[in-house]
């Protein structure tokens, strides 16, 4: 199925049969060793190069170089072993990429989780919205254990299905996304040495944005405003400031625009409407319910408290 020239998958027997395999094992998820890839006619090979696209699947790629991937306007071009993840509603575009030598590459769909803890903390793995050239760089131990949990999944996948079988399944499934979670920790301090620059980064835009009064004209600032700035995924940026800060880009954000909100309710004669909009917020309700979560009181409490 298509949609405006993107190429739609809808569930994992329609992967496995654009594939050009047979019925996959189980209904909601599978694994497939990389390197059979390779072995598709060089016709399948030609029929992908280029075409757009996207899928209501989760996806998690391993390959020891250039998985041929295109996200937006990067293209993932690693010489060692990487981890790429997809999550639903992305597009991908095909292009030409040099064979594997080992990997896997494991498709699940959401309705696998539906019935466990899991299905409600999906969403709490941002690295399924990480930009291509944030994918995982992985030391070969961490590939071991992840493969090895891939392969697990596999075998299970491969034995008769019993009433464990989808347990047993999510279970490794979650190990594998924790894990994931520990090594791109573990990449935040090795690969990215520059990190406390963009801390600083973030910092002094955050400033400059209010410096310049930008929130008069577009309002209170976005995650994705600073992201695009540092050249960096929303979810990947966030993840990182809060590795070494504790505070995500809204935090941080929030906590600027608390210091200012302060200096106007003690130095100023402006109402808190006013005050409101002069930060950015169309509406002054979202600006008191912020200033109380951070504060621990309504700003008209901390503006009388003070004076009195």
């Amino acid at each position: 199925m298509s949609k405006k020239g993107i190429i739609e998958i809808k569930s994992i027997s329609q992967f496995f049969n654009a594939l050009g395999w047979k019925k996959p094992n189980h209904p909601l998820i599978g694994v497939i060793d990389v390197t059979r890839l390779e072995q598709l006619s060089e016709e399948k090979k030609k029929a992908f190069e280029g075409v757009k696209m996207t899928s209501d699947l989760y996806s998690i790629i391993l390959k020891d170089g250039d998985c041929g991937m295109q996200y937006g306007r990067n293209k993932y071009d690693f010489e060692e072993g990487v981890l790429r993840f997809i999550g639903p509603n992305q597009i991908v575009s095909s292009t030409t990429h040099t064979p594997s030598s080992y990997g896997f590459m494991l498709v699940f769909h959401p309705d696998l989780l539906r019935n466990f803890n899991l299905g409600n903390m999906i969403n709490s793995y941002g690295f399924f919205n990480y930009s291509v050239h944030e994918a995982l760089h992985l030391s070969k131990k961490e590939e071991d254990t992840l493969t090895e949990i891939a392969h697990n999944i596999k075998t299970e996948l491969d034995s008769n299905i019993d009433n464990h079988t989808q347990e047993v399944i999510v279970t490794n499934l979650e190990l594998l996304l924790n894990y994931s979670k520990r090594f791109y920790n573990r990449q935040f301090i090795t690969r990215t040495n520059s990190s406390p620059d963009v801390i600083t980064k973030v910092e002094t835009l955050i400033k400059e944005y209010y410096q310049k009064n930008l929130q008069v004209e577009y309002g209170t600032p976005t995650p994705e405003y600073f992201a695009k700035k540092v050249n960096f995924s929303t979810n990947y940026l966030s993840d990182l400031l809060k590795k070494d800060t504790g505070k995500s880009t809204k935090d941080l954000v929030d906590d600027h625009i608390v210091d200012l909100a302060k200096t106007q309710l003690l130095n100023s004669e402006f109402t808190i409407n006013e005050i409101a909009y002069n930060l950015g917020f169309n509406y002054p309700h979202y600006f008191s319910r912020m200033f109380k979560k951070k504060v621990g009181e309504s700003p008209r409490e901390f503006r009388s408290k003070t004076f009195n």
